[in-house]
């Protein structure tokens, strides 16, 4: 937590508030609710309790995020709203982010301020204007405006009404920054999207880091009263607000124009004493002559000289010294000095998803082939594979439809590569409960976290009338460790795909037409034995190919932020429902899901298994 903040504060200026999205984009995996997710972090709500602790000694704010359409995983026996309130307290939350809605039901006020008075709401979508009385915040996800910046409605309306503005999917966040500067308003920093890479170029980084000490220092001023959007300006494709009090006048100035601006900006009217400050670059600023024709009287709008650069932002501040709050001086020279650091570079930091070597094999190649694997022979082949589209995006680790700005959620969309495929063999069956229990007695195999560790079996060993379905519960740490045990490893995806559908690139393992009858496509509403379809068999002779459970294959990817991996076959668990959740039910074997890896307690799921693999000469 503290590399976090610092990271925070080194970048961006540091954090106001973080929003605790925990689910998405896996829930729905399994039956786990969003609750379940919560209760399932690392030390179960109590380290969760700690992670909050943490944030509120850095001077964040933390919160806690709600998915409104989670209706179809485990069912809890109250209102969600009760649930969330009883973890707002539990968990000392300040707010609750409202994902995909425009406000939450009417009776939430009352019920959450009965936990924990003032816990603030937050909505993803356009707040209405009614109910800014008992929602705080709100995201401007997505505004629209022109060459002039546009007047956020809510806030307007309500001074102390916060809004975000984000485009998460755009890579040149002036425009939001602008708005939110114009507005006296916050930004959100989304550079992780769910596992895809959206980082903030050094310019938006440099103008937020400039921006925040003076919305955090004049807090009262930018929730007041005196605010005059849109006063005139004198540099075309400048735009300026005014907030002012008794004491004070403070101008946010915004450059539209992908040129800088330098010269005269705007002008005004200055009392006797008044001094005008360049509260950006930390120095008294530069006042012109009236503009020729017009005489000069004590009553005379003086012209303020100054820079912006192309895309950039400034700030003026007008006042007598004395009616200053303390230390005013000291902080412009703080201002100053982080001047000194801005870099105006606008290329976009680019991150890639490295896939992990393959374990070294236990023994050498070897054409003898185990009687519980089939030999594969490899070669050149082409594979199709098609994901879902989601945000996690597929194999690198930025996304793919950056291009249209926001991704086609839902449809799919396919991969062709071609690929060399070394000999191998891969196991017949997924590997079975009985067979991981042998593994545990003869190598005494402890994960290093045992959260969710064999979740299912009753005092140690498989759940009795179970010994043949395939084992769940573990992550991909521990099935590489079964693997070996036995002298395998994990299949890569490739090996997977092409031992499922052949050489004649099936859709299914039995063929190209649908089944129902050939797989585990959730008739019992469980797994089955691994052997009870053999109809259902690859043309290499592999059972459980599509449905039962979802396969762990040799893929994971790291970009230093995120890490994933690759399933594969779908699984019998469908649960229906919104199609934000988790694919669901017996899939294609071209079919692959991302899996964003977590920690243990997470990845370890009721219908994840695997089958191993090794090379052979």
């Amino acid at each position: 937590m503290p590399r976090f903040l610092e990271h925070g504060r080194s970048e961006f200026g540091g954090f106001d508030s973080v929003v605790l999205w925990h689910a998405y984009p896996r829930l729905g995996l399994d039956a786990r609710n969003q609750f379940d997710c919560y209760r399932d972090q690392p030390g179960g709500l109590a380290g969760l309790r700690r992670a909050v602790g943490a944030f509120h000694r850095g001077g964040v704010r933390v919160f806690l995020n709600y998915n409104p359409w989670d209706t179809e995983t485990r069912r809890e026996d109250r209102p969600d709203v009760e649930v969330l309130a009883e973890l707002v307290a539990t968990l000392d939350a300040d707010g609750i982010f409202l994902d995909t809605l425009s406000h939450s039901e009417g009776a939430w006020r009352r019920q959450l301020d009965a936990a924990r008075p003032g816990v603030a709401l937050e909505s993803e979508l356009a707040l209405p204007l009614e109910r800014v009385a008992d929602h705080h915040l709100s995201w401007a996800q997505w505004f629209e405006d022109g060459e002039t910046p546009g007047v956020l409605r809510n806030k307007w309306f309500e001074r102390r009404h916060q809004q975000h503005q984000i485009k998460r999917w755009d890579r040149d966040h002036s425009g939001e920054l602008h708005t939110a500067w114009m507005n006296g308003s916050g930004v959100l920093v989304w550079e992780n999207v769910f596992g895809t890479w959206n980082g903030w170029c050094a310019r938006d980084k440099s103008m937020l880091r400039a921006m925040l000490p003076l919305q955090r220092r004049f807090a009262g001023l930018f929730a007041g009263e005196g605010w005059t959007p849109l006063v005139p300006t004198l540099a075309p494709g400048v735009f300026a607000s005014l907030w002012e009090n008794d004491h004070l006048r403070l101008w946010t100035l915004v450059n539209r124009n992908e040129r800088e601006a330098k010269g005269p900006l705007f002008e005004a009217v200055f009392r006797e004493r008044e001094k005008v400050w360049d509260a950006v670059m930390g120095q008294p600023a530069q006042l012109g002559r009236p503009f020729r024709g017009v005489r000069q009287s004590a009553n005379s709008p003086m012209p303020v000289v100054g820079f912006l650069p192309a895309r950039g932002i400034g700030c003026y501040i007008a006042g007598r010294l004395e009616e200053q709050p303390e230390g005013f001086l000291d902080f412009l020279d703080q201002q100053r000095a982080l001047l000194k650091r801005a870099d105006w570079s606008t290329s976009f930091p680019v991150r890639r998803a490295e896939l992990r070597p393959l374990d070294p094999p236990a023994d050498p190649p070897s054409a003898t082939v185990p009687g519980e694997m089939v030999p594969v022979s490899g070669g050149r082949v082409r594979l199709t594979t098609v994901f879902r589209v989601r945000e996690c995006g597929f194999y690198d680790a930025t996304h793919a439809h950056f291009e249209t700005r926001f991704p086609s959620l839902h449809g799919q969309q396919s991969f062709e590569r071609d690929v060399v495929l070394s000999p191998f063999a891969i196991d017949v069956t997924p590997v079975t409960n009985s067979q991981f229990a042998r593994f545990l007695q003869a190598s005494g195999y402890q994960p290093g976290d045992p959260a969710n560790f064999l979740k299912h079996w009753v005092e140690g060993a498989p759940p009795p009338g179970r010994e043949d379905h395939p084992v769940v519960y573990v992550d991909l740490d521990d099935a590489r460790a079964y693997a070996r045990w036995a002298g395998k490893r994990l299949p890569t995806e490739e090996e997977w795909q092409f031992a499922a559908q052949g050489p004649d690139q099936r859709h299914y393992p039995w063929g190209n037409d649908w089944k129902a009858d050939h797989c585990n496509g959730g008739q019992s509403g469980s797994t089955t034995p691994v052997m009870a379809f053999p109809q259902g068999r690859s043309p290499f002779g592999l059972y459980d190919l599509c449905g039962n459970v979802w396969e762990w294959t040799e893929s994971e990817r790291r970009d230093g932020r995120t890490r994933s991996a690759i399933l594969r076959g779908g699984s019998f668990y469908r649960r229906g429902g919104s199609a934000w959740y988790f694919d669901e039910g017996p899939q294609p074997v071209t079919f692959a899901a991302k899996l964003l890896l977590h920690w243990p307690g997470l990845d370890r799921c009721a219908n994840i298994g695997f089958r191993c693999a090794r090379a052979t000469a």
